[in-house]
């Protein structure tokens, strides 16, 4: 098949999470004998136009110089791109600043297959004008594409109850961690399971603020490390908000994925905050990095970690299980192990490419019929 992806911001990752869904995805794909192109933007700093066997095609997007109206142009012109040269599928993943295409764009023989992502609508960082038109993106995303994916039981179970609209369920992977080096904890002035930790963009949905007045009110003085760039409105807010509590360090953006895994590894509780739906990313780099998950409590986090977690909804929740460490502790290693198994069977890269090809040689066969 003749696959082009969209979407992201390039190959090799060096963003977040779609960016590597695209990585890992298309190197499989040609493995598996697919020829598969990658779309990056200009800026990119990876100046090949093949990597790994992946065609790499370059195209202006000028985010850096008008903000988020740049992607918008960004994914036009990839999408135009992709089409004009007739590829099989074209895969979008997301459709914040592509689904107002949608319905104008001349697909010819291709098929348009869009992961739909979270709900973007609900971020908290949105004012009341962009929550409506992130909400009118995912409308168009559901309406107007061929195949829709859903990286999330639940997030399937919303567009199907919203939209009247099926989905293929396909999560995301990570790769399972296993070399610790207890050595990079000297970095970080941080010893074995005497830590706390939070790895997060630091914004409201992402609940930083609910898990530290959960700190704050249980009285811990444990260390909590709170990994994420901090130089925003949001994380000014929170580092005036708790500059009295010196365990509590904000660490700035950590980008050095041995650290952050060994960072997990030997820390004491994990906070996951995030709240706004999908598989979330970071979460399964926790579950693959032997993380002792403490999460928010909604459908997306329990659809991931099922039993294998503590949760919280609020700063008291969070609080009561700060108050038991010893109590928790038992669960330990049955949780980090079951974890382990869900990453191995469940959410690994191979087993997705695997999902993601069989849905594409399904539609094809259909859509050629």
């Amino acid at each position: 098949m003749k696959i082009a992806i969209t979407g992201s911001r390039g190959i090799p990752n060096n963003y977040g999470g779609f960016e590597q869904c695209a990585e890992n995805l298309a190197v499989l794909l040609v493995e598996a004998g697919h020829d598969v192109t990658v779309y990056n933007p200009d800026y990119h700093d990876y100046n090949s136009d093949n990597y790994k066997g992946v065609r790499i095609v370059k195209q202006w997007n000028p985010e850096k110089k008008i903000g988020t109206a740049g992607n918008f142009i960004y994914d036009l012109h990839c999408m135009k791109h992709a089409i004009n040269e007739n590829c099989d599928i074209l895969l979008v993943l997301g459709y914040t600043t592509a689904s107002v295409f949608f319905p104008f764009l001349n697909k010819k023989k291709s098929i348009l297959v869009t992961n739909m992502d979270g709900l973007e609508w609900k971020r908290d960082k949105w004012n009341a004008v962009v929550k409506k038109l992130a909400l009118w993106f995912e409308k168009l995303g559901a309406k107007y594409s061929d195949y829709l994916v859903s990286d999330n039981r639940e997030i399937r179970n919303y567009l199907q109850r919203t939209y009247n609209t099926d989905s293929t369920f396909i999560a995301y992977g990570a790769t399972l961690f296993t070399d610790p080096q207890e050595k990079v904890l000297k970095e970080y002035n941080v010893e074995t399971g005497a830590y706390d930790i939070i790895i997060a963009r630091l914004e409201k949905e992402n609940n930083v603020e609910t898990a530290l007045d959960g700190v704050i009110l249980s009285k811990s003085s444990t260390t909590t490390l709170v990994i994420g760039n901090h130089q925003t409105e949001y994380g000014n807010y929170l580092k005036e908000k708790y500059k009295s509590y010196s365990h509590i360090r904000f660490m700035g953006g950590i980008y050095n994925l041995d650290h952050l895994n060994n960072l997990r590894w030997y820390s004491r509780f994990y906070f996951h905050g995030h709240s706004v739906g999908g598989t979330n990313p970071s979460l399964l780099e926790a579950m693959s990095s032997g993380a002792f998950i403490l999460a928010h409590d909604n459908l997306f986090n329990r659809d991931v970690l099922g039993s294998n977690a503590y949760y919280f909804g609020n700063p008291e929740e969070a609080a009561k299980l700060l108050r038991e460490p010893e109590k928790l502790l038992t669960s330990r290693q049955n949780f980090i192990n079951a974890n382990f198994l869900k990453i191995e069977n469940e959410y690994n890269w191979q087993k997705i490419t695997n999902e993601y090809e069989q849905l594409f040689k399904t539609v094809l066969t259909s859509h050629n019929k």
